[in-house]
């Protein structure tokens, strides 16, 4: 177990410290604003072997770069015209893009892939920590692999203390997903792997040719992290309920007699379930995805608090939409892996 040092002013001396952490080849968790990374010296071989250690997570998945400047990446990385149109447009902020690597990359951080993902963070203290560690840093999310991604400091602590050098707490992220991974091809197309706050609509405005291919094929190696493996869990099993809103709400209601389960709802049901409020999380109003995809992983990882006092059998929580615009493929995404892609017809 390592001695963790908490960063929780996160002013200049703490992220000068920080950095030198990471310099020296140590593990540091810092926070964006999508979700906290955990961060080592994208040069260092080791450094990244030890991220996938300390995460257990399998060394076939790669990791994110991330940079204080867009054209940073020309140190490690081969640079398009579509890569600095897409940079001007939407970086700093939550869009990896993924492009050739040059050879002072790891394969390590790349999982010995030719090619590697690219981010610049907005929020203000990951901007200036990466300026500080004068190197480019690698960071996947900052969570134990398979359970959901942490969007608070708290978070961080409970799943790394002891594990990793430093944590710096930057409060809570604004946008609660990981960022939009886009794979460049030729000089006007991009290819989404990993949806997030960068819309397919958005990327269109920048490119006449956006596609999605969130899943891997047989025998295909990943290029973004989240394509491969069961993602955000909580403990306890998630089902997706599909169908109407009073169908799945008496679904919910008859499963509560019988099994110690909690619900992840809307604001609205909070009348309907005003009987058995402690059995209720809510994401927000219904139709406010930018809130549900705020609160979703600090949701999924309040269930995991509740079944530490109380036995719980199952989390219910509605299908996600499926109309493939805004947020929605974002927030199906993470919900399909945390369920396993277990959904329940309800009528």
């Amino acid at each position: 177990m390592k001695d963790t040092v908490l960063f929780k002013r996160a002013d200049e001396n703490e992220l000068i410290s920080a950095a030198r952490i990471l310099r020296e080849g140590g593990l540091v968790i810092f926070p964006t604003e999508t979700v906290y990374g955990l961060g080592a010296n994208a040069y260092d071989e080791k450094a990244a072997y030890n991220v996938f250690e300390a995460k257990g997570r399998p060394h076939d998945n790669p990791l994110i770069v991330h940079v204080a400047d867009p054209a940073d990446a020309e140190a490690f990385a081969v640079t398009t015209k579509l890569y600095y149109r897409l940079a001007r447009a939407f970086m700093p902020g939550p869009l990896t893009l993924i492009i050739e690597k040059k050879h002072n990359i790891p394969d390590e951080v790349t999982a010995g892939g030719g090619t590697v993902g690219v981010r610049c963070p907005s929020h203000p203290t990951a901007h200036r920590f990466i300026e500080l560690c004068g190197v480019p840093v690698a960071a996947p999310s900052a969570n134990l692999s398979g359970r959901p991604s942490p969007t608070r400091f708290d978070h961080c602590v409970a799943d790394m203390n002891g594990r990793v050098d430093a944590i710096i707490d930057g409060g809570e992220c604004e946008v609660g997903l990981e960022s939009t991974v886009a794979l460049l091809k030729g000089d006007d197309e991009v290819v989404i792997l990993r949806p997030g706050a960068v819309t397919a609509e958005a990327l269109s405005c920048v490119c006449s040719r956006v596609s999605s291919a969130f899943e891997l094929k047989e025998g295909e190696r990943p290029l973004s992290p989240g394509m491969k493996y069961k993602h955000y869990a909580p403990r306890a099993p998630l089902y997706l309920l599909d169908g109407e809103r009073r169908d799945v709400i008496a679904f919910v209601r008859g499963k509560m007699k019988d099994e110690r389960c909690l619900f992840l709802c809307f604001d609205e049901d909070a009348e309907t379930f005003s009987d058995c409020r402690d059995r209720t999380i809510s994401l927000g109003g219904e139709d406010d995805e930018a809130l549900h995809a705020h609160r979703l992983f600090a949701a999924l990882r309040e269930t995991d608090v509740y079944g530490e006092t109380h036995t719980l059998d199952a989390i219910y929580t509605y299908s996600p939409k499926k109309d493939g615009t805004g947020l929605s493929p974002a927030i199906e995404n993470r919900l399909l892996r945390a369920a396993n892609h277990t959904i329940i017809k309800v009528k």
